[in-house]
């Protein structure tokens, strides 16, 4: 296996079981990235606040982030990876777009692409969301979409109308 460059969108917008705010999940989950097996954590993105797509006002703003990783793994085993991550921080799935403790979406993994299997790569939506592509571009601004074959600087003018906004420093 080749070293691999892995992004991952860090969101939440509700608190966990013991009241840990939203960005204390997200800086909370920054941190268990850093020790997925054959996997190194990079950078962490600013932390941003973005309205729940689709709109819902009964969720509350979302706090997101996106981190870079490096390693050796599969998109399988990185994808499990998340997941127990998101477990360990009591994420339920009740129903899709559900407001939750924690969410860890796997976006991109070496500019593969996977239509069938999951995780699909790259995530079917990331080009559509700016939740995803600001923190993105702070991380990896030589970013291109795999599929669409555009800069991530290309991509955010599609997504300038959703509502976003910068909460402070990088970093976990």
């Amino acid at each position: 296996m080749a070293v691999e460059r892995a992004i991952v969108a860090i969101g939440a917008n509700l608190p966990r079981a013991d009241g840990t705010p939203a960005i204390e999940t997200c800086r909370w989950a920054a941190g268990r990235l850093a020790t997925i097996p054959g996997m190194r954590l990079v950078a962490v993105s600013s932390w941003w606040e973005s309205a729940p797509i689709p709109p819902d006002p009964r969720s509350p703003a979302y706090v997101n982030g996106a981190a870079l990783l490096e390693g050796e793994t599969t998109p399988e085993t990185l994808l499990a990876a998340l997941h127990a991550i998101e477990e360990e921080a009591g994420r339920a799935r009740p129903y899709p777009n559900a407001p939750r403790v924690l969410d860890l979406d796997l976006i991109d993994l070496g500019g593969r692409v996977r239509e069938a299997v999951a995780p699909i790569l790259p995530h079917p939506r990331a080009h559509l969301r700016a939740f995803v592509l600001r923190p993105l571009a702070e991380l990896a601004p030589d970013w291109v979409h795999p599929v669409l074959g555009r800069p991530v600087a290309a991509l955010l003018p599609g997504v300038a109308d959703q509502a976003i906004r910068r909460l402070g420093g990088k970093g976990a």
